[in-house]
C-alpha cells in the first residue's frame, strides 16, 4: 500500500478504539510476573563501556525543554556526552521490588506497562573516546555494541532525503520498537505505543541534548528499508521509528559506503513471540520507499489553528527566576508515573507554566516551520486554583485557555479514562488531540506516526514540567470516541492522540 493511500492509517486507528476496535477482539490475557525480557541482548560482540557520568550540567529544567539550539556551530559530543544523552534518555535510574511480581528496573522516560520495547543506536564519526561505527545502546550494562566499524552517517543522510542537519551532525541516534514487547500487554494498540514510548524518551533526548549545548532535530521522514538493513534488524519483530541528529560539524562527507548484510546473533527479543498482522500491515503502509519519496514527503506543515476566541485567560507562567530551581538531570532522576492523586488543587500559574514550556516547538521535520504543531490541547480542569472547573482547550496563537463548557466533570474524566480513578482523582486531565483527516491529507499514513510521535514528546516534556515543580503526572489511555464527543461541537473532527493526568500525588504511607 502506498503511503498516500490513508485507508491503512483509518483501518488501523479505527480498529483499535478503545472499547470496540475490531481489531483488539483476540481473546488476550496478561500476567506483569511473566513480562518479557526488556533488554536486547548480543551474542558474542565487542563492546565499549560507558564512563561513569561526570559532573551534571546543571541546566534548569524548564529551559532544557523549551530551548531550540541551532545547528550553527562546531558542537561535538565526546563519550562522557554521549553518556549522559543515552542514559538520561533510555537508563535504567531505580530498581523497585514488587511482591508476588519481583524487581522491576526503571528507565529514565516512562513507557507503557513498563515494557520497555524502544531501543536506541548510535551512528557517529570519531568523538573523543570512541571510534566511528555503529553501536547499540545496552542500558543494563550501560556499554556500546559495536555492530558495525567506520563511519556509515552518510547512509542515513541519504535515507532522510538529504536532510540538512543530518548531513553536518557529527552523530545520529536511531530509536527502533520491538513489537512483541508491547503486544504481549497492548495487543493490536501497540503500533500508537510505540510513538507515544518514544516520544517520551525523546522529550528526554531533546532536553539532555540542549542541557550540553547540542542542537538536535527529530527526522521522522527516511527510507525505512535502508535504516533497517544498516542496523541488521529483523523487520518482521523491530523497525526503525526515528532518527535524532546530535550537534554539528563543518563539512560532510557525500560518500556513501556499501552496506553488507549483517548476521549479529541476539538473544530472543522477547520471550513471547506473539505477531499482531495489523501492525505490519500498518508500518508498511506508512513507510516511505525512495529517496524521491522522502523528499516529496517533507514540506511546510499544514496550519491547524484554533480560531481565536474571546474572554481567553491568558496563561500565567512562572517567571526565568523559578527556572533556576530544579536542573534537568535531577528532575529526569526523580519522574515517576503518579499512581494515585489527591484532590489537592494545584495552583494556575503551575498549569501554565507546564503548558507553556512544554509547548515551545519541537524541531522535527514534520514541524515546519519551527513551532507549528500537528497536535491541539483540550483539558477538563478539576481543581487548579484561580481556573474555574470545567472543560477548556488551549488556544497556542493567542497564550490562553477558552472555556468551553463551565461544571465540575471529575466523574466524566474517570470515564474518559478507561473508567480508572486517576483522571477522575487529577487536579487537570489534558487530552492531546489531532485532525488526522488534515494529518493524513497532508502525510499520508505516515502522518499518523507523526502526530502520535508528537504527543508523546509533549507527554514526555508534560513529565518534566510537572515534577520540575514536583508535582505527580501519568500517561493514560481512553475512550477514543468519547473523548471526541464530549469536546464536540469544538473538536468534533479531531481524535484523541494521548491523555495526561497532572495533579498532586496522595502519600500512601
Amino acid at each position: 500500500m502506498e503511503n498516500y493511500e490513508t485507508k491503512g492509517a483509518w483501518n488501523y486507528h479505527n480498529g483499535t478504539k478503545h472499547p470496540n476496535g475490531i481489531l483488539l477482539g483476540r481473546p488476550h490475557y496478561y500476567d506483569p510476573t511473566h513480562r518479557p525480557i526488556p533488554y536486547k541482548i548480543y551474542k558474542e560482540i565487542y563492546t565499549v563501556a560507558l564512563p561513569s557520568l561526570k559532573s551534571p550540567t546543571n541546566f534548569p529544567a524548564l529551559k532544557a525543554i523549551s530551548l531550540n539550539i541551532k545547528p550553527e556551530r562546531e558542537q561535538i559530543p565526546d563519550i562522557n556526552t554521549l553518556a549522559s544523552i543515552l542514559y538520561f534518555s533510555g537508563g535504567i535510574t531505580r530498581t523497585i521490588k514488587f511482591p508476588g511480581i519481583g524487581e522491576f528496573e526503571f528507565r529514565a522516560a516512562s513507557c507503557t506497562g513498563a515494557l520497555y520495547h524502544i531501543e536506541i543506536y548510535v551512528v557517529c564519526k570519531d568523538i573523543v573516546g570512541l571510534q566511528a561505527g555503529i553501536y547499540h545502546f545496552d542500558p543494563k550494562q550501560m556499554k556500546l555494541d559495536l555492530l558495525r566499524s567506520g563511519d556509515y552517517r552518510s547512509v542515513l543522510v541519504r535515507a532522510s532525503g538529504y536532510d540538512g542537519v543530518a548531513k553536518h551532525a557529527p552523530l545520529i541516534l536511531v530509536y527502533t520498537d520491538i513489537f512483541s514487547r508491547n503486544t504481549v500487554k497492548y495487543r493490536a494498540r501497540e503500533y500508537r505505543h510505540a510513538f507515544w514510548d518514544c516520544g517520551t524518551i525523546l522529550a528526554n533526548t531533546l532536553a539532555i541534548s540542549t542541557a550540553h549545548g547540542l542542537s538536535s532535530k527529530i527526522i521522522a521522514g527516511f527510507v525505512d528499508e535502508s535504516v533497517n538493513s544498516l542496523l541488521g534488524l529483523n523487520q518482521e519483530k523491530e523497525v526503525s521509528l526515528v532518527l535524532v541528529p546530535i550537534g554539528f560539524v563543518d563539512g560532510a562527507s557525500d560518500q556513501v559506503p556499501d552496506v553488507s548484510p549483517l548476521r549479529l546473533q541476539t538473544e530472543p527479543l522477547s520471550n513471547y513471540d506473539i505477531d499482531y498482522p495489523e501492525i505490519s500491515e500498518m508500518h508498511n503502509a506508512s513507510s516511505l520507499r525512495s529517496v524521491k519519496e522522502v523528499q516529496s514527503w517533507h514540506g511546510k506543515t499544514h496550519k491547524m489553528t484554533i480560531p481565536n476566541a474571546e474572554n481567553l485567560v491568558s496563561l500565567s507562567p512562572f517567571t526565568k527566576d523559578n527556572l533556576l530551581q530544579n536542573h534537568i538531570e535531577q528532575v529526569i532522576i526523580k519522574r515517576g508515573s503518579t499512581r494515585v492523586f489527591s484532590h489537592q488543587s494545584i495552583s494556575f500559574e503551575e498549569l501554565s507554566t507546564i503548558i507553556y514550556y512544554s509547548t515551545q516547538g519541537i524541531a522535527a521535520d514534520f514541524l515546519e516551520p519551527y513551532g507549528s504543531t500537528l497536535v491541539d490541547l483540550y483539558m477538563i480542569v478539576n481543581a487548579v486554583d484561580g481556573l474555574k472547573s470545567g472543560s477548556y482547550v488551549y488556544s497556542k496563537n493567542q497564550n490562553g485557555l477558552q472555556i468551553l463548557r463551565a461544571g465540575e466533570f471529575r466523574h466524566v474524566a474517570g470515564n474518559l479514562g478507561l473508567d480508572q480513578d486517576l483522571p477522575a482523582d487529577a487536579s487537570v486531565d489534558i487530552f492531546l488531540m489531532s485532525d488526522l483527516n488534515a494529518v493524513l491529507k497532508r502525510f499520508g499514513n505516515r502522518g499518523y506516526r507523526a502526530a502520535q510521535l508528537e504527543a508523546g514528546i509533549i507527554m514526555g516534556r508534560f513529565y518534566l514540567a510537572s515534577y520540575a515543580q514536583k508535582l505527580g503526572v501519568t500517561g493514560l489511555t481512553f475512550y477514543d470516541d468519547s473523548v471526541t464527543s464530549f469536546f464536540s461541537p469544538h473538536a468534533k473532527d479531531k481524535s484523541a492522540m494521548l491523555l495526561v493526568a497532572i495533579g498532586k500525588k496522595r502519600s500512601l504511607s
